[in-house]
């Protein structure tokens, strides 16, 4: 419930956005508050927020955050909302800032190997853009159909060839941000070496829209792999499965990716698929050496799969790798997913697994499992009744003691989707109180009103 003063916040907030934005840029239609509320998550926010900003220059952000902070007024800033923590979600008071529009490839540098884009590019779209020039974008969430660049940054995203090319961090030289009280900062620069300073671009990746708004974004591109060969092998159980992929790391092989999915999405996408075995491990290598890579995992996984098939052909690849992509919609036509994120040291995936089926059976509640096995990021989906207004107990409970089994392993609670809402109350005990504090107050320098965002991520 808002009091008073905020009401009055919140009125001269809407006069001063309809005065000094274009008249296209702030919207407060009940519907589109409803359409901007949540995210892919299903988190239901209390109330509805005030208004709606679609930004579509910088200038846009620097006028709605500058008023924003003078006035003590929430704002959470949004991409395309498929984020699966909550972290987009907008509270009863708040503006929500949407950045979708500012949607521009500004640069594309094939000389240097770099973009420079705003955070509404779509992901696919820029990786579309670079393979024109015969570069591509590397970090490949399983959104990015949808996703923006800005949410992959915000939330630091991994995706399917973060085995190897790591995650979005890891191709992100510079970022141009907007700070709480409307200052513009650039961080970053344009090179793929740099140590000038602290690296404030690495800080606000990740940080989930808490500590500025990002505007612009220089990217690393890398170059089209001159050769890929993937492999899918069935097994006999999710289990099996997980050693063999950890065979793969102990062999000295970096497969570009290894996705695990277990019996029951594979039943989820298609029963067929189940009937040729209760666990599937697709690997893709790329490079000059990706036939050679190819082959010698196919010998790995023969004495220990029921069956191996490998294709250097793309098309027969993406027909491979198309159980992987489809398990999400396959489980959103079964309900409402709760899709967990942890990650483990890859030696204790086959180990996780089989906790993760006793946490399931004790609490009977089912648990479909996908994993980044190269990696060990493994993704725990509870599915529920979608037309119940809150998560069942036991849903919680499975998932607080997923969680644990996380930190009991040496993991974490958060491998790419971020904390957001669904996980901020387990965050402190991964970071331990002196790292948690420090944290709290380096969100403080960046937002020492607290409008950006709030209560989410820490």
């Amino acid at each position: 419930m808002t009091t008073a003063p905020e009401r009055t916040a919140s009125a001269r907030l809407l006069g001063l956005l309809a005065r000094d934005l274009p008249p296209d840029r702030l919207s407060t239609d009940p519907a589109v508050l409803a359409a901007h509320a949540t995210d892919r998550s299903g988190s239901r926010p209390a109330g509805e927020a005030l208004a709606v900003v679609h930004a579509r220059r910088t200038e846009d952000v620097t006028v709605a955050l500058r008023h924003a902070h003078a006035l003590r007024v929430p704002v959470v800033p949004r991409g395309a909302g498929t984020g699966l923590s909550g972290g987009a979600t907008a509270s009863e008071g708040s503006l929500v800032l949407d950045l979708s529009g500012m949607n521009r490839i500004l640069e594309l540098d094939a000389d240097d190997q770099l973009a420079v884009v705003e955070p509404g590019v779509i992901t696919a779209d820029l990786d579309r853009a670079a393979g024109a020039h015969g570069l591509r974008y590397a970090p490949d969430p399983a959104s990015a159909a949808l996703s923006t660049i800005g949410g992959n940054i915000a939330t630091n995203a991994g995706g399917l060839r973060c085995a190897k090319y790591g995650v979005t961090r890891d191709s992100v030289l510079g970022l141009e941000a907007v700070l709480a009280d409307g200052t513009v900062v650039r961080t970053g620069r344009r090179t793929v070496k740099g140590v000038t300073g602290y690296d404030l671009t690495a800080l606000l990746t990740g940080s989930e829209g808490t500590l500025a708004v990002i505007t612009s974004a220089t990217l690393r591109l890398r170059p089209v792999p001159v050769a890929t060969a993937t492999l899918a092998a069935y097994f006999a159980s999710f289990e099996q499965a997980a050693d063999a992929s950890y065979a793969i790391t102990r062999a000295g092989v970096e497969p570009a990716l290894a996705e695990l999915v277990d019996g029951p999405v594979l039943h989820a996408i298609d029963p067929a698929l189940r009937e040729r075995g209760a666990a599937l491990l697709v690997v893709q290598c790329d490079g000059a050496g990706a036939a050679a890579e190819a082959a010698a995992v196919a010998r790995l996984m023969a004495p220990l799969a029921t069956t191996v098939q490998t294709t250097e052909d793309p098309a027969e690849a993406e027909a491979l790798l198309a159980a992987r992509r489809l398990a999400l919609p396959a489980l959103e036509r079964l309900g409402r997913p709760l899709i967990e994120d942890i990650a483990v040291p890859r030696s204790r995936l086959a180990e996780a697994v089989r906790e993760i089926r006793a946490i399931s059976a004790r609490h009977d509640v089912p648990v479909f499992t996908l994993a980044h096995a190269a990696d060990g990021n493994l993704h725990p989906i509870v599915v529920v009744d979608p037309s119940l207004d809150r998560l069942p107990e036991a849903a919680w409970e499975a998932a607080g003691e997923i969680f644990a089994l996380a930190l009991r392993l040496g993991g974490t609670l958060t491998g790419e989707h971020g904390v957001g809402l669904l996980k901020r109350q387990w965050v402190a005990e991964e970071l331990g109180p002196a790292a948690h504090a420090l944290q709290r107050r380096l969100k403080e320098v960046f937002d020492p009103r607290g409008i950006l965002n709030p209560g989410k991520c820490l």
